[in-house]
């Protein structure tokens, strides 16, 4: 009963991801791939930098900025682990339905969990956390790892649970982050 619960979970992530995957043509193409490149989100990235700096001054807010890159990190590899030990292919060279996608990028490395998706949520989680009550409006980088994520299924490099589950890890790791970070920044600065 458990393995058919299984399969029956497996079968429909893989048709979610064909129906929405062939929801896209040729004229958004460009954008989507645009969207799923992290390099094209650095102005972003400088911008929340220098709002970090703004709201807290270059010591505290260096050390929030060193916190962030060093969360990047972790989830990265975080994330490679989970890949290697899971071991799942993804959509574009799963012989099952690849020739069903609309492919334009062709990543060889394993699926489950999605690296975007895990880390851009916990990146903009903790950012929300830190920057809330300095900017109202900083719930808006919350859109980002919604629209990188989306991206992935887009080009059918990732399943819909690669997406959730990499969600639901960053929201996690984002609130544990954020709760030993409050200790080390209290020891640090608040006296």
């Amino acid at each position: 009963m458990e393995n058919n619960l299984l399969e029956s979970i497996i079968h429909f992530d893989k048709n979610l991801l064909v129906f929405l995957n062939n929801l896209g043509s040729e004229q958004w193409d460009p954008f989507w791939l645009v969207i799923t490149n992290q390099l094209y989100w650095s102005p972003l990235f400088l911008f929340i930098f220098y709002l970090t700096i703004k709201a807290f001054g270059w010591k505290r807010g260096g050390v929030m900025i060193l916190s962030m890159i060093l969360l990047v990190a972790f989830s990265d590899q975080f994330t490679n682990l989970i890949k290697n030990s899971v071991q799942r292919l993804r959509p574009n060279n799963d012989p099952e339905i690849k020739h069903l996608l609309r492919t334009l990028i062709n990543p060889q490395s394993y699926s489950f969990m999605s690296g975007h998706a895990t880390t851009s949520t916990f990146f903009s989680v903790f950012v929300v956390l830190l920057l809330r009550d300095k900017y109202k409006y900083i719930y808006f980088v919350l859109f980002w790892p919604l629209i990188f994520a989306y991206s992935r299924l887009y080009l059918g490099v990732h399943f819909p649970i690669d997406i959730s589950v990499g969600i639901i890890v960053g929201v996690t790791f984002a609130n544990i982050y954020y709760f030993f970070f409050k200790k080390v920044d209290k020891k640090l600065f608040i006296q």
